[in-house]
């Protein structure tokens, strides 16, 4: 395998650099020998998490992209390093850093490094069109960037109105067009390793991820170190097979890390001291190379995502011997893509149903209720991870008994600090009780298993995506031929949902379909662009004059037993 680019990097100093002072080096070497006896499950801090396992696992594999691989000893020195940096840069605790990029290594470092300063990191989805990566880097009033090198132009050009940023890295070790500009490598190579911060607790931002929002704007949901860090505690107390990892596991991170899903899937392996095999962005043929050639023995993808790894055509013929599950998320797996997928890949499967509010999975379809024949459970979502509640409530606040349908609520220490600057969504959306509402319609069997009907607040998942109408609708609302319009969520087969708008045109126009889906492309990013149009004289609504989505939806769903596929 390839080394990093650069001088080589060791626990305690850089090769050509001058070594860290004695009593620094001391001072490391006192930290890692005092967590060696450490658990997992005593720590409040991410960066910690690092410091553990470059003590009881120094040679341990951490990492490896695209032929590069990095041990935990190192990961935890170049951690400490990149903190430094932060600081030196004039960056304190509780300040924000962006990324804007495809997955590398280099993130993960930058993760952990931010974690260990205090620092709060946003990762911006590289899919949004350019105005929505602006909105969200001038939203979270980020004091650097660190872009790769593909996005150089576009984080050029948000820099005029984004006078917050006072900083740009490149990372990923390419070749910047801009020449004032440092490499990541370069940035922080100079800079003596730094322990956590002694002042963090687990109640302190770590994360700021991106939700889009009914309003039309994303909304910077708040995550913290308790919320990545407890949930795993708890989860280890209950004999979970599918749960359980070992330093021999191998990871593959294959989605987006500007998603929880990416993120928070990575975060896993490193907790578990695993090797993290991470692909820059989700390819079915890479997702069989990483499978037969790295050894994966773990993996998350969305539904959509093996359905399209199982159309590769040389998906029959990869050894899968050492793949033991496979966990999906986004929607319920089709039991036809569920029989097929057992066939191939011949491992277990695990169903995730969570959102980024509640830092991903708070439920769980078990591989033994995941029946090729079909089975009742198999419609639903699952049960509570150990430590989460759920409970079921009307429109009037009443919690509802089992087998009846309302909206689905969550309490648990999953559950974020709140949304960025917006103290009345975040009232909104969790109550003084610690209830956090999902938005979710659905209703508990007598078991406990959680079964998912519609979406309370709207919104449309096509490919693990959430797109709300609100925002298409904005997008759409500008063209010149369009008086009304309505967006909804329709089946697709491949997709799960297709994004439809339902237009009134005005009067004494004929608009063009693909005109009105060129127009919104240009406003927003590709995937939440209709894929079709229909033209309706007058769109419904009640009383006080709100659309009725769900007399629109009723048509396309016809003949199927609940209204999210």
């Amino acid at each position: 395998m390839a080394a990093r680019a650069g001088p080589p990097l060791t626990l305690f100093a850089i090769a050509g650099r001058k070594a860290a002072p004695d009593s620094e080096r001391n001072r490391i070497m006192d930290e890692v020998r005092n967590m060696a006896a450490t658990d997992l499950d005593q720590i409040e801090r991410v960066g910690d998490v690092l410091a553990v396992h470059a003590a009881q696992q120094p040679g341990q594999l951490a990492a490896r992209f695209e032929g590069r691989e990095t041990t935990y000893a190192d990961l935890h020195e170049r951690t400490g390093r990149i903190a430094a940096a932060l600081r030196a840069d004039g960056l304190d605790k509780g300040d924000r850093i962006a990324w804007l990029g495809k997955n590398s290594d280099e993130y993960f470092e930058l993760f952990f490094g931010a974690a260990k300063a205090g620092i709060v990191l946003i990762p911006i989805g590289w899919r949004l069109a350019a105005p929505e990566i602006e909105y969200i880097a001038c939203d979270c009033e980020a004091a650097m960037l660190f872009v790769t090198p593909e996005f150089g132009d576009l984080a050029a050009s948000i820099l005029p109105n984004c006078p917050n940023i006072r900083r740009v890295v490149v990372a990923a070790e390419g070749a910047a067009d801009h020449a004032d500009w440092p490499r990541f490598v370069d940035w922080y190579g100079g800079h003596e390793p730094i322990s956590p911060r002694t002042d963090l607790h687990g109640d302190d931002a770590l994360i700021q991820l991106y939700t889009s929002g009914t309003t039309g704007r994303p909304k910077g949901a708040m995550l913290s170190h308790a919320n990545f860090l407890k949930g795993y505690v708890r989860a280890a107390a209950e004999p979970m097979p599918w749960n359980e990892w070992t330093a021999d596991d191998v990871s593959l991170v294959a989605m987006p890390v500007g998603h929880i899903g990416g993120t928070g899937w990575g975060f896993r392996g490193y907790h578990a001291g695993a090797l993290n095999v991470i692909a820059r962005e989700f390819d079915p043929a890479g997702v069989l190379d990483y499978i037969e050639k790295d050894g994966i023995s773990k993996l998350f993808m969305a539904p959509a995502a093996i359905q399209f790894v199982l159309a590769d055509p040389r998906a029959r013929a990869v050894d899968y011997s050492r793949l033991e599950y496979i966990l999906y998320g986004a929607s319920p797996i089709p039991l036809d893509l569920l029989r097929q997928a057992i066939e191939v890949f011949g491992c277990g499967f695990c169903q995730q149903y969570g959102m980024t509010e509640t830092t991903g999975t708070i439920v769980y379809l078990p591989p033994e209720d995941h029946d090729p024949a079909g089975n009742q459970r198999m419609r639903g979502a699952g049960k509570p991870l150990p430590g989460v509640e759920l409970r079921i409530r009307d429109m009037d606040g009443r919690i509802l008994p089992p087998g009846e349908i309302g909206e689905v609520e969550t309490r648990s220490s999953h559950n974020m600090i709140g949304y960025w600057k917006l103290d009345a969504a975040t009232s909104a959306t969790v109550d003084d009780d610690g209830w956090l509402k999902t938005g979710d319609a659905g209703y508990l069997d007598a078991d406990g298993y959680l079964y998912i009907q519609d979406r309370v607040k709207d919104m449309i998942v096509s490919g693990a995506e959430n797109v709300y109408p609100a925002e298409v609708e904005s997008a759409i609302y500008g063209h010149p031929d369009v008086a009304e319009v309505a967006v909804i969520g329709i089946p697709d087969d491949k997709w799960g949902e297709a994004v439809k708008a339902i237009v009134v045109a005005k009067p004494g126009t004929s608009p063009d379909p693909d005109d009105i889906i060129g127009f919104a492309r240009g406003r927003i990013a590709a995937f939440k662009a209709p894929k079709s149009i229909d033209f309706i004289d007058a769109l419904p609504r009640n009383p006080s004059g709100k659309i009725l989505r769900k007399d629109l939806r009723a048509p396309y769903w016809e003949g199927r037993d609940r209204a999210v596929n």
